[in-house]
């Protein structure tokens, strides 16, 4: 397929939508060193019926995660479909299914997530693992996406969304809420012990210090600026860590904690390295880092001897199954989450990822599909 047109290049990345759509702005070729200025386009392409086992969704909102961003930059060793709709945080209303669906509705709320589908059959979707299994299918990177106004999806995978739930507010739960929700449960955290949220003032941070809090837990919010700050400390954090500010980042989370000694666990949401280094120096013994965020081309390093003789415990956590997306929105229908986010047009989502990449992105952005 050609790009504006032209029928002797074909972008690296593209982002197409429904109505009206988003093609890179400059004609290079397949380099890799023309990705830091790929763009979308807005662009209409024909809405596609459902297999037997999917569901038509007329998407209303998506949200924007930091994985967007990602997916059109092309810079995770991961491949993309091409040409692309990305989006994974779709939230709107069935309108056609397949002859084998029967537990999805026409009419019922449902999103679109980042595991848009999984084979069901093997070793790891049996032991309820669906997001490690070989042929998973990803929403807005192995296949289309959200950000359109027709989203294909697998029905044994959408989200049931309550009826009386907003669609353009619970979006981002769709990842950003699983997610970290699921990354609280894989730190073991119990009620009454602290976490330290690192990027806390982020799309996943602000979702993180409110459900760590419904959890009973002590959120402690480190991330950079003050607009953040006030953010965290109104959404509940217990205190805010500046690492822009702080002399010893170190001293100063362990310092947050009641006894000092550090928090019982760290959930690292963070788009830059850095925080990946220093997360097993302020949790205490027997702490628990828990590896979220996924900063392009990034390692991870911790002291060998300081961890093994203080029982560090290092594990990854990515997004959630079906039962901790269930579980995701049921705290976010009993009122208990609070998404801070801003809605603009589809049309603008080129200004967000902007956004994003400058790092100027406070809470969450989501858009709505017919603007």
């Amino acid at each position: 397929m050609g790009a504006g047109g032209g029928k002797d290049w074909r972008p690296y990345v593209l982002f197409i939508y429904t109505s009206p759509s988003l093609l890179p702005q400059s004609n290079s070729k397949n380099n890799k060193s023309d990705l830091p200025d790929a763009a979308v386009v807005y662009k209409k392409i024909p809405v596609q019926k459902p297999g037997p086992d999917e569901v038509l969704i007329n998407v209303k909102y998506s949200g924007v995660c930091h994985t967007d961003l990602h997916a059109m930059m092309g810079d995770w060793p991961l491949d993309t479909k091409l040409p692309l709709v990305g989006g994974h945080e779709g939230a709107g209303v069935v309108v056609a299914r397949g002859e084998l669906v029967t537990e999805v509705e026409l009419g019922e709320p449902v999103g679109i997530k980042w595991l848009n589908g999984s084979c069901l059959n093997c070793t790891y979707c049996n032991q309820s693992d669906e997001p490690l299994c070989g042929k998973a299918l990803l929403s807005g990177y192995t296949v289309d996406g959200s950000f359109q106004q027709y989203a294909i999806a697998k029905a044994a995978h959408v989200a049931h969304i309550p009826r009386e739930c907003d669609l353009e507010a619970i979006a981002p739960i769709l990842c950003a809420g699983i997610t970290v929700y699921k990354g609280l449960k894989e730190s073991g955290a119990k009620p009454g012990q602290s976490v330290a949220i690192v990027g806390a003032g982020g799309g996943l941070g602000s979702i993180a210090i409110q459900y760590a809090k419904a959890m009973g837990l002590d959120a402690i919010a480190i991330d950079g600026g003050n607009e953040k700050r006030d953010l965290c400390t109104s959404l509940g954090a217990s205190a805010y860590v500046d690492f822009q500010t702080t002399k010893d980042l170190v001293a100063d989370v362990r310092a947050a904690t009641a006894d000092g000694l550090g928090p019982h666990a760290a959930l690292l949401v963070a788009v830059q390295e850095k925080p990946f280094q220093q997360a097993t120096e302020y949790v205490r013994s027997r702490g628990v880092v828990v590896c979220i965020g996924l900063p392009a081309n990034a390692m991870f390093r911790a002291p060998v001897f300081d961890t093994v003789i203080r029982m560090i415990n290092i594990k990854g956590s990515y997004v959630g199954n079906r039962i901790d997306t269930a579980e995701a929105i049921e705290f976010y229908r009993k009122g208990l989450i609070k998404v801070p986010y801003k809605t603009i047009g589809l049309s603008k989502l080129q200004d967000i990822y902007k956004l994003m990449a400058e790092g100027k992105v406070v809470g969450r952005y989501v858009v709505d599909t017919s603007k």
